[in-house]
């Protein structure tokens, strides 16, 4: 049967109506992932287009998956938070929605005093058991939409859960049902489906809920969770590891809307923020993130990493506050005490901070030259320098003038007599058996001495 598509305006074939294979035993894909080595990277040289929706988003999940690997946030915490988040997100909401736990009485506590400011975004949704009583519960909070857990691998169908495909897609189909009793749209989290049986489960699974979406009159949304962070976003790799196919495949033969599909990554391969930009280039409407990327195992993606993927693929920030990013990384080490890694790209203490003189030679003369880009302006950060047995002259110079804020006919040079004899102080430290960088304290302590009353700290 042929059918004009709404998103491609063309011709296309629908006969394809994938079935539900009920196998008796697992597929566990043991050729590419043999557990005692390292998994492998199949191709079958197919391409999928490229597909970037008209809009795209970040949603979060903070205050889900986020806490589950730290020490859970208090109350005053997680407002806080969401307000940075809000701020951040900016008046076209791009930071969309974030999800909330509602078992506990803290939980209830944080999400009423969150929804209590009044801010549009981002839009609160929560995280529950797939079970009556908890759709009850949302229902009566208010809540629009929630997530559920809908395993599709056989590594948790049959050895977590126990039951046979069938038995487990009946059993999400009911839930999915409870869900839309109680006015609520269902979110299905498509937990390893970077290890699941695409054709066999994923596809027959998502069209029977499109099914009853559509005799319910209300929307369900699809996340594909890359639980184990197996996801590839290279082109022409094969399924289960390729995140263009999955989000194709979803998107063409189980009918999902773009503004229906989420990505959610891990980073256990080093491949969460790239993932989650193809899935945004094949058709996914959201990609699903954490601040500082904090979550299960080796985290999620970075949802600082996503607002600047969002900024270099639309060429706009479309009004989002990326200062904030800075004001969330300082709460993050200074209220809750969290070490954010020295070098962590945006957030990291370091992040534009060099320590190698001829960068610092390069950034005295223009910042731009070792400079990501405008640090200043986008995060209130500027780029610096850590003076080191390898700063030199330049280095020197570029740190006093960082450190002092002095304006263009203040500036010191390389030349100026303070750094060489500063040069020889710090020469001297390191020739003596120091390891360390020097501390700023350190650093004006002894330019006060050599040059007494020269800049006001």
């Amino acid at each position: 049967m042929l059918e004009l598509s709404n998103a491609t305006h063309l011709l296309e074939q629908k006969s394809y109506k994938y079935q539900l294979q009920d196998v008796e035993e697992p597929i566990l894909y043991r050729d590419i992932y043999a557990y005692d080595e390292i998994p492998k990277i199949p191709f079958n040289h197919r391409r999928v287009p490229i597909a970037m929706p008209e809009q795209v988003y970040i949603t979060d999940t903070t205050f889900r998956d986020g806490q589950q690997s730290v020490e859970p946030y208090s109350v005053e915490q997680i407002v806080d938070l969401f307000k940075l988040m809000s701020r951040l997100s900016g008046p076209n909401g791009i930071v969309r929605q974030t999800e909330f736990f509602v078992y506990s009485k803290k939980d209830r506590e944080a999400l009423d005093k969150c929804r209590e400011l009044g801010l549009q975004f981002p839009e609160i949704t929560t995280w529950i058991r797939a079970s009556k009583e908890d759709f009850k519960l949302v229902a009566d909070l208010g809540i629009k939409e929630t997530g559920m857990l809908t395993s599709c691998s056989d590594y948790h169908i049959f050895k977590k859960l126990k039951m046979t495909r069938k038995q487990a897609m009946d059993s999400y189909l009911g839930a999915v049902k409870e869900a839309f009793a109680a006015g609520v749209i269902p979110r299905c989290h498509l937990e390893d489906v970077t290890r699941a049986d695409f054709y066999g489960f994923v596809v027959p699974f998502v069209n029977e809920l499109q099914e009853l979406s559509r005799e319910a009159g209300i929307p369900v949304k699809i996340r594909a969770c890359d639980t184990m962070g197996y996801g590839i976003p290279y082109t022409e790799v094969a399924l289960p590891r390729s995140v263009p196919g999955i989000v194709y495949g979803l998107r063409h033969y189980a009918d999902v809307p773009s503004d229906m599909l989420e990505w959610h990554g891990h980073n256990d391969f080093y491949r969460a923020t790239a993932n989650a930009s193809a899935a945004w280039l094949y058709g996914a409407g959201a990609v699903n993130c954490s601040l500082l990327g904090i979550g299960e195992r080796t985290g999620n993606i970075p949802l600082e990493s996503m607002v600047f993927e969002y900024a270099a693929f639309r060429g706009t920030l479309d009004g989002m506050d990326t200062t904030a990013i800075t004001d969330i990384a300082n709460y993050f080490r200074r209220k809750i005490g969290y070490n954010i890694p020295e070098n962590t790209p945006f957030v990291g203490r370091n992040f534009n901070v060099t320590r190698a003189g001829i960068h610092a030679d390069g950034l005295l003369k223009d910042e731009e030259i070792y400079n990501i880009f405008n640090t200043k302006k986008f995060l209130n950060r500027p780029a610096s320098v850590m003076v080191s047995k390898t700063s030199g002259l330049a280095g020197i110079a570029y740190w006093i003038n960082d450190n002092y804020g002095l304006t263009a006919d203040e500036t010191v040079g390389k030349n100026d007599p303070l750094v060489a004899q500063l040069k020889h102080w710090v020469d001297e430290e390191y020739e003596n058996g120091r390891q360390n960088t020097l501390s700023r304290r350190e650093l004006e302590e002894k330019i006060e001495e050599l040059a007494p009353g020269r800049f006001a700290v």
